[in-house]
């Protein structure tokens, strides 16, 4: 049997359970070093700081980064084993073309040939059908820089509006509540205000298993006596040790906080001063719950009464309170009204603007904080400018020299662009960091659209289920391959250092942008001679805009331990809690209650499809599970998808614990082992959503959209279950060892019809 990398048990062995408390030596690796490199976590909005160990251009190992501030040294499964991925085998070393009798579906190729074609086709499909007709998707795990060069990239070089980015998987419903009731898309609060809380509101978060470090500044919170609220429809982790639990059913969490807003009204846990002189809009607001009692509530979101009571009680009566929000309330068809709905709990009672109070959102993943601030998004411009502003578009053309006519104009978002690969309107498509074959709701209709394209490229460091569709891969560069910034879930600018260079053939993923842009002839827009140039063109694109980077020089970022933007000129401390002192990002100076009248998720049960499903992550996977299913350690705490139900819904259906099962939507099914367990709804199932082909859980999610921010409905499906027969294989550790990516999902994307 190959033997594992240092495995969690071996550390639990040498450590103790503590796995983040390094003895005085520091922690052992299993490789020699001979440099040590700081930088951040590649995974999850945290951005934790950690050093990597390097060897002949190689990482060989870590230890925790005890002098940064957020995780002062601690750091979760996935922190722990990501340089495992660096020299794993299915890295790709050069640029492959599709080729059906080559060996996976793939031959490798040369740069030029490769870039040529890429560039060619471009030329053609445009020629042919208008520059909108290609299209480009992008993620927020990349740096701001390449963020940002995207932005310019897909404008100036592509010539296209059609770009979007997976953050629209992720934060925007979050964003566009923010932007609408306070004026700024950024967290209100650092995260040291969480421990100053006397109450404690999470909603729609696991945060023990999803943002693991989190977890200790709400446990120095519960330390000083602070209470704490947890409303999810599972008993997540973090929720055993809450003071109150609310098990709301899927896709009515505003139901729930119109009646806790009700409640705060109708007993006066008012704060009028605040209401008076720092918002608008409260009689709408008061207006639209004004029948939402705790009873009604009850009866749509099955929680009792008597506890969204004591919600509103101690959320009301409490000095202070922060209110913490993740994907549970905003992957939905409504969730930027459940955002505006939390909101209006914070102003309605004064928690903005002072310590340990806010109503804030746990970004998801890596960079989603800057890189939905500077111009990857279809409607966006740096600096979170609007790209249908004429006043910012002036600006964003003198800051890049170009006429304002050549800026397309807005775009459709990321699953509008499926949809309209599907339609045949967008014929070529480049997609970078995003593989929404896995990411996507209803993957069976973005598979049929992706094998539509009449040519499609992706950059990449592995073959993912969504580069298994390309013609042309480009081998581009891991996180601790490059040098850059990003923006912590906190609002804090950081700096990424380079570790090691790109393997072999494999290029910077800036450096292959550049490179098309050159051959497109629009090389004069794209004079850098690093990613330093472009932050240093980012503070100036963003100088004036509400995401003001221009006080955050390189130095500063490095030196400081990172700076929370607006940073607003040289010198400019940077701001850690926005709207101190009452003032939030309008003319007026003056918050925006919002009217939130409830209405029902897009899909509700019936009695073809009785239970509701919704989805999430596991503490040991990262999102589509490109990068941590090729980590052997993290697939052994959770090699495959699993079924979690209630047991009195699996005694209801006959099934055990590990019989396999099959779950059917309007849309698609899947079969996959039951895991019987209490801390559930007794009428909805979890099933995690890392893994691509037959055990997608997006083969089951509905694609319609919120109207305000595109967001799916991730969060909320209807469904049936019945035994499949069988129960699951057990997994050897030896297997582990192989990718997860194999044969199959290399040769899934071969087209059969080509246009």
């Amino acid at each position: 049997m190959a033997r594992l990398p240092v495995t969690e048990a071996e550390l639990v062995a040498r450590y103790g359970p503590h796995l983040n408390q390094a003895p005085p030596g520091g922690w052992e690796s299993e490789g020699e070093y001979d440099r040590i490199v700081d930088t951040h976590c590649c995974f999850c909005g945290q951005q934790c700081g950690i050093r990597l160990k390097v060897r002949d251009d190689e990482v060989t190992g870590f230890e925790p980064r005890y002098d940064f501030p957020f995780n002062e040294g601690k750091l979760c499964p996935k922190g722990v084993k990501r340089y495992l991925q660096g020299s794993h085998p299915d890295r790709l070393l050069t640029p492959m073309r599709r080729d059906e009798s080559a060996p996976g579906g793939f031959r490798p190729i040369g740069w030029d040939e490769a870039l040529d074609t890429v560039v060619g086709e471009i030329r053609r499909i445009q020629d042919r059908y208008g520059p909108d007709s290609f299209a480009m998707l992008s993620g927020v795990s990349l740096t701001n820089e390449k963020s940002y060069l995207i932005g310019k990239f897909a404008r100036l070089a592509l010539g296209t509006a059609n770009l979007d980015y997976n953050g629209r998987y992720c934060m925007v419903s979050a964003g566009a509540g923010n932007k609408k009731a306070l004026g700024i898309d950024r967290n209100p609060n650092p995260w040291s205000d969480i421990p100053l809380a006397d109450v404690l509101w999470t909603a729609g978060t696991n945060i023990a298993e999803t943002f693991p470090i989190t977890t200790s500044y709400i446990w120095r919170a519960r330390d000083r006596g602070a209470r704490q609220i947890v409303q999810d429809p599972r008993v997540v982790p973090h929720a055993r040790t809450a003071d109150l639990y609310l098990p709301v059913r899927p896709g009515t969490d505003s139901a729930l906080f119109g009646a806790v807003l009700h409640q705060l009204i109708r007993h006066d846990w008012l704060d009028h001063e605040f209401i008076e002189q720092h918002t608008n809009g409260f009689d709408e607001a008061a207006a639209a719950v004004a029948d939402m009692t705790p009873a009604w509530a009850s009866g749509i979101t099955g929680v009792p009464a008597a506890r969204i009571e004591q919600a509103a009680e101690w959320w009301g009566t409490a000095a202070t309170g922060m209110l913490l929000h993740a994907r549970g309330i905003e992957q939905q068809s409504k969730g930027t009204e459940n955002v505006l709905a939390a909101i209006n709990l914070g102003l309605a009672t004064g928690k903005f603007g002072k310590p340990g109070c806010g109503v804030s959102t746990i970004t998801g993943q890596g960079n989603g904080q800057g890189g939905r601030e500077h111009g990857h998004k279809c409607d966006q411009l740096p600096g979170n400018r609007d790209i249908t502003n004429p006043e910012h578009r002036a600006y964003i053309a003198s800051v890049w020299g170009c006429d304002v006519d050549e800026i397309p104009g807005k775009g459709v978002p990321a699953l509008a662009i499926i949809e309209a690969i599907h339609e045949g309107r967008i014929k070529g498509l480049l997609t970078i960091c995003f593989n929404p074959v896995v990411s996507s709701p209803d993957t069976a209709f973005t598979r049929e659209a992706l094998s539509k394209l009449e040519f499609m490229s992706t950059i990449d460091f592995f073959l993912s289920e969504t580069a298994a569709y390309a013609d042309i891969v480009l081998a581009g560069s891991l996180h601790e391959e490059d040098e850059g910034t990003s923006t912590s879930g906190e609002g804090r600018i950081i700096k990424i250092n380079a570790a090691v260079t790109p393997p072999g053939d494999a290029r910077r993923d800036w450096e292959i942008l550049l490179d098309i842009a050159r051959r497109l002839g629009r090389g004069k827009y794209f004079d850098y001679a690093g990613t330093r140039d472009i932050f240093e063109e980012l503070r100036v694109a963003s100088a004036g805009g509400t995401a003001d980077y221009s006080g955050a020089t390189w130095e500063r970022v490095e030196a400081e331990q990172g700076l929370f933007w607006p940073v607003t000129g040289d010198g400019h401390p940077g701001t850690p809690r926005l709207y101190e002192g009452g003032r939030f990002a309008f003319p007026d100076g003056r918050a925006r209650f919002n009217a939130v009248p409830y209405r029902p998720p897009a899909e509700e049960v019936d009695d073809e499809y009785p239970i509701w499903l919704t989805t999430g992550r596991v503490v040991s996977q990262y999102l589509s599970g490109t990068q941590t299913r090729r980590i052997a350690a993290l697939v052994a705490q959770y090699p495959e998808p699993l079924c979690e139900m209630h047991p009195r819904l699996a005694d209801g259906l006959g099934i055990a614990d590990g019989d396999l099962v099959t779950v059917s939507s309007r849309r698609g099914s899947i079969t996959l082992p039951a895991r019987v367990v209490a801390t559930i709804r007794p009428d909805t199932v979890f099933i995690p959503y890392h893994w691509g082909g037959d055990r997608a859980a997006n083969q089951l999610t509905n694609r319609v959209v919120d109207p305000t921010s595109s967001m799916p409905e991730f969060k909320v499906a209807a469904v049936n279950i019945r035994p499949a027969g069988g129960q699951a294989a057990t997994v050897d550790e030896r297997d582990l060892e192989i990718s997860d990516a194999g044969a199959a999902i290399r040769t899934s994307g071969r087209r059969e019809d080509r246009q």
